[in-house]
Parts: C-alpha cells; structure tokens; sequence
C-alpha cells in the first residue's frame, strides 16, 4: 500500500518496507515528502564500513506496504552535513561509467571486451579499442598479444592485468562448470 491521505512519517521512526520486486527494505526515517510519496531511508552500510551508511530514496507509489516498526516521538538529532563536491565527483563518475558502458553496447563490443575494459582502471574507448594510460592500446579479441603501445612499464603493468583478468575467468568458468556437474554426481551415486 502507498502512503494513505494524512499518512506521514516521523524523522527517526524505524519502518520497514516491502517493494514491487519483493524486496524488504528496513532503516530509520530521515525525511518524507507527503506530496512526491517519497521516503528517505537510512540504513547500514552496504560495503560493511563502520560509521557509514546508504541512504535510500524510495517511491512508495512502487511499495506494497509500509509497516512502522518504532515510531519517534521527540524531536530528531540535527542532521550530519553532506559533502556535496564528493557527492558530485561520485555522480559525474558513475555516469561516465553508465556512458561507457552504453558506448561499449552501441559500438558492438564483445562481453569479453567489455569485462576486460571494467577490470582496468584509467581506460576509456576508442572505437571498439581500449585505450589505457593513454599509452596503451587494447585491440580485440582483447587477449595479451593485442596489447600494443611503447615497451616500458605500462605496456607490461597492461598486459599483467590483462593475463590476470583472463586467468580469473577461467578460474571462474572451471568453478561454475564444477558446482554445475556436482548435483549430476549426487544424483548418480544416490541411484
């Protein structure tokens, strides 16, 4: 259920609500907008940090319920400043990722090339080649003999990473083929 008309929430009430995905969101009341239907949550930390924590901005248009666990009565803490430059740093570069990413699908790059391009840092896209440190340059298929660029330290730091990326890869490949044939072993030694 949406917020009902009237329907508002104190600043440092723990609620806990069920979203349309069926996921469960719980945290303290940091603000609502009656008009706009919007909650912000605060909630522990997703990377684990202590003394940090995600903030939440949910449409309650797009809940089904919302349940008030403890409801505050006195008058809230007064609330922590926000470092609003890191806030901006942090958006402008997730939304040249997004771009990145969006640039790597329109331009047909392959999902190794995309894997191995979101594996290095300082990389952008040139065409459908990646271009690190500036000096480096990644041609596809993207293994280690498509590395070329000037032979020094970052022509050989590119190509360790991209024989790690590789490596861990299979790595992963191996452990899913594994976990997958494990069931098919269980069933066969239970018949």
């Amino acid at each position: 259920m949406a917020a009902l008309p009237g329907e508002y929430f104190s600043v440092g009430s723990q609620v806990s609500s069920g979203t349309c995905q069926v996921q469960r969101l719980q945290g303290e009341v940091v603000t609502f907008d009656y008009q706009s239907k919007m909650l912000a949550l605060k909630c522990p930390s997703s990377s684990g940090k202590p003394n940090h924590a995600d903030i939440l901005l949910i449409n309650l248009q797009y809940v089904s319920e919302v349940e008030i666990i403890n409801d505050r009565t006195e008058t809230p803490p007064p609330l922590a400043s926000l470092r609003v430059s890191k806030l901006a740093s942090k958006a402008r570069t997730e939304k040249e990722e997004k771009l990145s990413q969006a640039y790597a699908i329109s331009a047909d790059v392959s999902p190794e090339g995309q894997q191995l391009f979101q594996t290095i840092k300082d990389r952008k896209w040139q065409e459908k080649n990646i271009v690190v440190m500036e000096e480096v340059v990644i041609t596809p298929p993207y293994q280690v003999e498509n590395c070329k660029g000037k032979e020094g330290s970052a022509l050989s730091h590119v190509r360790k990473i991209v024989e790690k990326h590789f490596r861990d890869v299979e790595s992963q490949k191996i452990l899913q083929r594994s976990q997958a044939q494990q069931p098919q072993k269980e069933a066969a030694l239970l018949s």
